[in-house]
């Protein structure tokens, strides 16, 4: 199989408009996520794309592959989809670019599952992490996921899920990472069929992927990370970086 990374770089995030600029140790975060992943050795390739020209620039200018986005998207799974639609490649892994501690076990583990496939059954894997404070579970900006019995994603949701009417019942709940593996036929699936009402309701992209039938297995993984999502993300990744 050949199996390339490739990291969705958007300038203009809502929430921390320029985050991938920011200051990580001394790079900009954008610099640390491309380097941390070049450096698993996991890939044939390893590329940025992005509709920004600051950001393009960046990446280049060290040295790296990047490629720039030809129209606006939506969501990352689009910018992709345009970035890998003529390349010949099997397995894209997408790896968030506010994501510089993502780290090489994880990966491995998603790469795993499709050497393991050989039924091709599965479309995508992804990771989750177990969690357990009932302020993360009830925040909206956390992901939550919900499985069956051979790991594969039920829903995803922004609400807690599932919810605890049974409070004697131990529930465990799962975060979902936003670090995702497809097959490229997935991919261009996505790429070409319309946005459906569970995805424009709850803004998660992964729910298009589940209403039109796709299968996505899901990875438990006990590296949670840092996220930067927020100016104090930004801080806490720093105080983790040194």
């Amino acid at each position: 199989m050949k199996i390339i990374a490739m990291i969705p770089a958007r300038y203009s995030a809502s929430r921390f408009p320029g985050k991938l600029m920011q200051d990580l140790g001394g790079k900009p975060v954008i610099t640390r996520t491309y380097q941390a992943t070049v450096n698993t050795s996991l890939f044939d390739d390893v590329i940025v794309v992005t509709d920004s020209q600051i950001i393009f620039d960046e990446i280049q200018n060290i040295g790296g592959h990047v490629m720039m986005s030809k129209k606006p998207h939506e969501c990352g799974s689009d910018r992709i989809a345009e970035a890998v639609e003529n390349l010949d490649v099997d397995v894209v892994i997408n790896v968030q670019g506010d994501e510089p501690f993502t780290e090489v076990d994880s990966l491995k583990k998603l790469i795993q599952v499709f050497k393991e496939d050989t039924q091709h059954q599965i479309d995508l894997a992804s990771l989750m992490v177990h969690i357990t404070d009932q302020d993360e579970i009830k925040n909206p900006n956390t992901v939550k996921v919900v499985i069956d019995n051979n790991n594969v994603a039920l829903y995803f949701s922004r609400s807690p899920i599932p919810y605890p009417r049974d409070e004697s019942v131990d529930v465990k709940y799962y975060k979902h990472k936003g670090v995702y593996a497809f097959r490229k036929q997935a991919l261009m699936d996505f790429y070409h069929l319309p946005m459906l009402t569970l995805e424009a309701a709850e803004k998660l992209e992964q729910l298009r992927y589940l209403e039109y039938g796709k299968r996505i297995k899901m990875v438990e993984t006990t590296v949670e990370g840092v996220e930067i999502d927020t100016p104090e993300d930004l801080e806490r990744a720093n105080k983790l970086w040194k």
